[in-house]
This record gives C-alpha cells, sequence and structure tokens, in this order.
C-alpha cells in the first residue's frame, strides 16, 4: 500500500514535468537557435575585431585581447537571452548577481594587474614610444625593446634589460628622446676671476662651430651665469640633429674636447675645484714635478 502511494507521487510528478516540457518545446528549439545565431555571430565579430584593432595598435596581443573579450561578452549575452526564453528568470539573475561579485572581487584581488593592462592598452593605441625609441621615465634612460599588455622592457646606456610596469610609465612623466627632431647641448665651464670675457665668449663659439654636424639655422650661444667659489659660471649652447649620428654623448664629448683645446691655445684658464688642485699639485710632488 505503501509503495503504491509512493508509485503514485512519483508519477504525477513526472506527468507534470512532461507537461511543462511539452510546453517548453517551442522554447527549447527557440533557444537553441538564439545559441546558435550568437556563436556565429560573435565568430564573424571577432575577426572583425582582430583586424581593425590590429592596424589601429600594430599590437597582436593587444588585438587578441579585444577580439576575443568582445566575442565573449556577444556569447554571453545570447546565453542570457536564451535563459530568458526559457523563463528562466530567477537563474539570469543569479548569474548576474554571482557575476557582479566575483568581478568586484577580482578587481580589489588585481587592482595593480588590471591597471597594468588598462596602461598597456593606452600605450598600444597612443603609442606615446615605440620600439627602437630612446626613453627617460621612472629615474632610467634607454632604448625600448619590448611593449607588452603588463610591462615595458627597456635596454638602458649600462646593458641591462630593465622591466617597467605599465602603470607607472602611464602615471608619470616620460621623455621621448627619439621625438624630438633638434636637440640642444647645454655645456657648463667655470673660468677663473679676470678672464678676458670677450675672448673666452669668441674662443668658445669658434671652437664649437668647428664642429660639422650642427644645426646651422641655430646660432651657438654662450652665457655668463653667474659668480660661485670666485670662479665665472658660463654655459654654451648649442643644437645638433637628434634623430642624425653621432648623437648627444659624442657631440657633447667632442664639444668638451674642441673647448679644452681651443682654451689651452688661448691661454684661457678654466677653474678647478679646490680638490682637484691639492690632488694634483700631491701628485706632481711624489713624481719630482
Amino acid at each position: 500500500m505503501i509503495f503504491i502511494t509512493w508509485w503514485e507521487l512519483v508519477r504525477t510528478k513526472l506527468e507534470l514535468w512532461w507537461i511543462k516540457l511539452v510546453k517548453l518545446t517551442p522554447n527549447l528549439f527557440l533557444a537553441f537557435i538564439v545559441l546558435i545565431i550568437f556563436f556565429f555571430l560573435a565568430r564573424v565579430i571577432r575577426k572583425s575585431m582582430y583586424r581593425l584593432t590590429i592596424r589601429m595598435s600594430g599590437k597582436p596581443s593587444v588585438s587578441g585581447l579585444f577580439s576575443t573579450v568582445t566575442s565573449t561578452v556577444i556569447v554571453l549575452v545570447g546565453i542570457f537571452i536564451a535563459l530568458d526564453i526559457l523563463q528562466l528568470d530567477k537563474a539570469v539573475s543569479s548569474l548576474l548577481a554571482g557575476a557582479g561579485i566575483i568581478g568586484l572581487a577580482l578587481g580589489f584581488a588585481f587592482q595593480d594587474l588590471t591597471a597594468n593592462f588598462i596602461s598597456g592598452i593606452y600605450i598600444a593605441f597612443r603609442r606615446p614610444f615605440d620600439v627602437g625609441n630612446t626613453v627617460e621615465t621612472n629615474g632610467y634612460i634607454g632604448n625600448i625593446e619590448n611593449i607588452q599588455l603588463r610591462s615595458t622592457t627597456m635596454r638602458t646606456f649600462q646593458g641591462l634589460h630593465l622591466m617597467i610596469p605599465n602603470r607607472d610609465i602611464f602615471q608619470k612623466p616620460m621623455i621621448n628622446h627619439s621625438l624630438s627632431i633638434d636637440r640642444r647641448v647645454e655645456l657648463d665651464f667655470s673660468l677663473a676671476l679676470g678672464t678676458d670675457v670677450d675672448k673666452a665668449v669668441q674662443t668658445s663659439k669658434k671652437a664649437i662651430e668647428e664642429l660639422s654636424y650642427l644645426c646651422k639655422e641655430k646660432p651657438v650661444e654662450v652665457y655668463f651665469t653667474g659668480w660661485q667659489d670666485n670662479a665665472l659660471r658660463m654655459s654654451v649652447w648649442f643644437w645638433i640633429n637628434n634623430q642624425q649620428p653621432p648623437g648627444f654623448m659624442v657631440a657633447r664629448h667632442d664639444a668638451i674636447i674642441n673647448i679644452s683645446k681651443a682654451f689651452a691655445v688661448n691661454d684661457i684658464r678654466m677653474d678647478v675645484p679646490l680638490s682637484l688642485q691639492e690632488s694634483r699639485t700631491i701628485f706632481q710632488k711624489k713624481n719630482g714635478g
């Protein structure tokens, strides 16, 4: 008797489920069609998005990220529409609430990583610098070797590979030396008091003008900037083409050599710090000078 009662309850429940399934058959068919359409649409848009972003950014990693995110969003939209067609409103609400909570938790847990990714995407699209550029940022200077979504690899002038998080590059000042066509080289000297200033100016200009790679349209400039430790401070400015050889370091090196030789020939004495003078005196005494 108990078995018969139990079987009747189970059969009644199964009949109700069967009736609901029959009623939902058109909805199941429509939901299946919707999923197929959205999956096909996601594939088409993913390819189109990849081609579009690769033209704008030139970075396969950025294009792959954008195309994957876009296709995933489209598939999720299709799933939610299919669930709504199947009258599973509570399931849709639960999924959205769960996704929101998970997204919030992941956002807090990986906020640094997320910030680096967003900064990497900005760098890829705006291109404030490119591979091969000489960049100065975060207290470092060197040539850019690789730009990724999370970090940028720089090779310093000391030959070291440095990985800088993209967020630090995005948030802090940066100098891209490669973008400037012309660059000014500045040299600071200290002349001994009593030096013929007119002679020093003419000698400095003539020494710099002997360099073959100067920007001819911008003249050499010489300024006296003040006095310090019984010396007259002087600055020499000249311009070079920043995007052609020999480069900033070589130009400054050549200019210092030319001015030093010219001053020696014309008996123009540069002021040397007292500590260095003392060192030279001690060295000369030891060697019988």
